[in-house]
């Protein structure tokens, strides 16, 4: 493991030596870091290949009227060539063949193999590949970047490199990784016991299945971890040297550490709310910071029962003059100076004695918790030398408390000036407003910067067929209609806060993407944002979607001033395929917004041909908000 931890600190310090050797070659000028000398070199070319006209400069940047009705196809598509407007309306047309779609990994393969690599690869650029994917590596990508921003849009870029494992190589991998040498694998139930949620279970180990729109990573090794977090700080860096603002890249907590200490995290947060719960004599087991008790409570409850470690323990109580934060001291164990197996201890309400929360761990467990956590903290330091917002995103409910508590301990850590630092919260969820405002609160009386993704969701039909077999209640709001009163019921306490930050002239410590290809969504914050006298140019509201759809959205919104990301994913073709079948299998799933933008494809297409538009060449001068 020591031989992963250099490796680490190796490649970072790489980078960050990198980005100083290029500021000192740059003059250090400007407000932001400045991006490699390599990547330098090579925006400059590519700016000057896709530099406005003289004319277009002097008219400075241009802003347009938003269309609500998103049916405008010139402001959807002006940013497109003919060929590619040709490409969408051929793909979208091939995403309505139900029996492409649900066998195109079996397809793809087997056309690979007929046509033969070279011209397998030309037919994917023309189709699959050329929509959803920008390019291969950094270099190629930059001109479609560039492209989307010269309208409005910037780009959140994902190395979307993908193991084509089995499901029986995905169920090894997991179980082995989710149990300790030695030890029985069980299949429990939360009859019988009812934190078996927070468990491994076989017949649950290929986390991908029913699962449409997410990367899963599984567990290999701690080589694999560190090769992952690579992954990331070059994304980061690739943001950095791809963009002329703020960037943003996106991360999973599952790809840097073992599953199983996100799982036993999860369960340990748990248990601890039950056992404030018995502290405070309430019925309900809620987070700590909303539960109603004082620190003169808790040692008040305690005086009693006072046994070996209690005082102790209540020094190391988190608190504020409005009450309790954290029943344990998190930054300890974040900057990894504190076990687990020593921190999750709390004195027993009868005896006195204190007692683990968590199940024992191994030396090795406790070794690669803190690795786990080093890879975040390398992830976050060069981020916010880089100037680039990560986005933490959700996953399973059997591992979101833990991947959730982490992240706002980062928030904690690094978004002391700035949001550096986004968790991401899943609106499908029946707690999602109540994780919000818990986390909101938890912000504002610690004093840091809150950056928040919302978005429906992605495992639904996975975690509710889990919650049925093991017997919990389904964690998921039982309608779409109930989803989208959720998700603007969350975004909606995310901009009466800003307004308020803005009413009283207070610091705006509050950052929220809206990552939605909902229409309806987009309408709401946008009326919700005028309502409030949320400036677009106040920069802290953004939109996000993804490359090669809804852009009938995202343009009109960049075009308008809004700030809009596309969430950008790039690889070699053969890499990305898992990918590429990911979203072949969304857009099936959301037949009737694919037909409309199919339809408004075939609509542009036609006006240019009518109008003699077809060799019609993108040029944009809207600037980024």
């Amino acid at each position: 493991m020591a031989a992963h931890v250099l490796r680490g600190s190796r490649v970072v310090q790489q980078l960050v030596r990198q980005r100083r050797a290029a500021a000192v070659a740059g003059g250090g000028g400007g407000g932001g870091v400045p991006a490699p000398a390599a990547a330098l070199a090579g925006r400059a070319k590519s700016t000057q290949a896709t530099e406005l006209t003289a004319e277009a400069a002097k008219l400075g940047p241009q802003r347009d009227q938003l269309d609500l009705t998103f049916t405008d196809t010139r402001a959807a598509f002006q940013s497109k060539t003919t060929w590619e407007v040709f490409r969408g309306v051929l793909v979208y047309t091939l995403c309505t063949s139900r029996y492409l779609v649900e066998h195109n990994a079996t397809l793809m393969k087997l056309f690979r193999k007929l046509l033969g690599q070279k011209l397998f690869h030309t037919v994917m650029r023309a189709t699959f590949y050329g929509q959803f994917v920008a390019g291969a590596d950094q270099a190629s990508i930059r001109p479609q970047i560039e492209n989307m921003r010269s309208f409005g849009v910037k780009s959140i870029l994902d190395y979307s490199v993908e193991e084509d494992i089995s499901t029986e190589e995905a169920e090894q991998a997991e179980m082995r990784s989710c149990s300790t040498p030695g030890e029985q694998e069980q299949e429990l139930t939360v009859q019988k016991d009812p934190m078996a949620r927070y468990h491994a279970h076989r017949e649950f180990a290929d986390r991908r299945v029913k699962v449409q729109s997410a990367r899963t990573y599984f567990y290999m090794n701690e080589a694999q971890c560190e090769k992952n977090m690579e992954t990331f700080l070059k994304s980061i860096e690739a943001v950095s040297g791809s963009t002329q603002c703020t960037g943003l890249a996106a991360i999973k907590m599952t790809a840097l550490g073992r599953p199983q200490l996100l799982m036993q995290l999860s369960e340990v947060i748990m248990r601890t709310r039950r056992y404030l719960a018995e502290l405070a004599g309430s019925e309900r087991a809620t987070d700590v910071i909303s539960q109603d008790v004082s620190v003169e409570q808790i040692q008040s409850r305690l005086k009693e029962t006072s046994g070996p470690g209690v005082e102790q323990w209540l020094k190391g109580l988190t608190y504020d003059q409005d009450g309790l934060i954290h029943l344990f001291s998190w930054s300890g164990l974040i900057d990894t100076k504190t076990l687990m197996s020593d921190l999750f201890r709390v004195p027993n309400l009868t005896t006195g004695r204190m007692e683990p929360l968590i199940t024992s761990l191994t030396k090795d467990e406790e070794e690669m918790f803190k690795n786990m956590m080093r890879r975040l903290h390398t992830i976050f330091s060069y981020a916010r030398e880089c100037d680039v917002r990560v986005m933490v995103d959700a996953e399973q409910t059997y591992f979101q408390p833990a991947i959730s508590r982490l992240t706002m301990e980062l928030m904690r850590k690094y978004n002391r000036e700035k949001a550096i630092v986004f968790n991401t919260y899943q609106c499908y969820l029946k707690e999602a407003y109540h994780n919000l405002s818990v986390d909101l609160d938890q912000a504002d009386r610690q004093h840091f910067y809150f950056g928040a993704k919302l978005v429906r969701g992605a495992y639904m039909e996975q975690e509710r067929y889990r919650a049925a077999s093991l017997g919990y209640e389904d964690p998921i709001n039982p309608t779409f209609e109930a989803t989208s009163e959720m998700y603007e019921r969350c975004l909606l306490e995310t901009l009466r806060r800003i307004q308020h930050y803005k009413k009283y002239g207070q610091p705006r410590k509050l950052a929220i993407m809206v990552a939605s290809h909902n229409e309806d969504t987009v309408r709401f914050t946008v009326q919700k944002m005028d309502e409030l006298d949320i400036k677009r140019e106040d920069k802290v509201v953004c939109f996000g979607q993804l490359l090669g759809m809804c852009d009938h959205v995202s343009f009109p919104l960049g075009q308008a001033g809004y700030s809009v990301y596309k969430y950008v994913p790039y690889g070699p073709i053969d890499e990305v395929l898992p990918y590429l079948s990911r979203r072949a299998q969304e857009n099936k799933g959301i037949l009737t917004k694919v037909a409309k933008e199919r339809k408004m494809l075939r609509s542009e297409l036609l006006r240019r041909l009518v109008s003699g538009q077809l060799f019609y060449k993108p040029v944009g001068n809207y600037t980024p908000v």
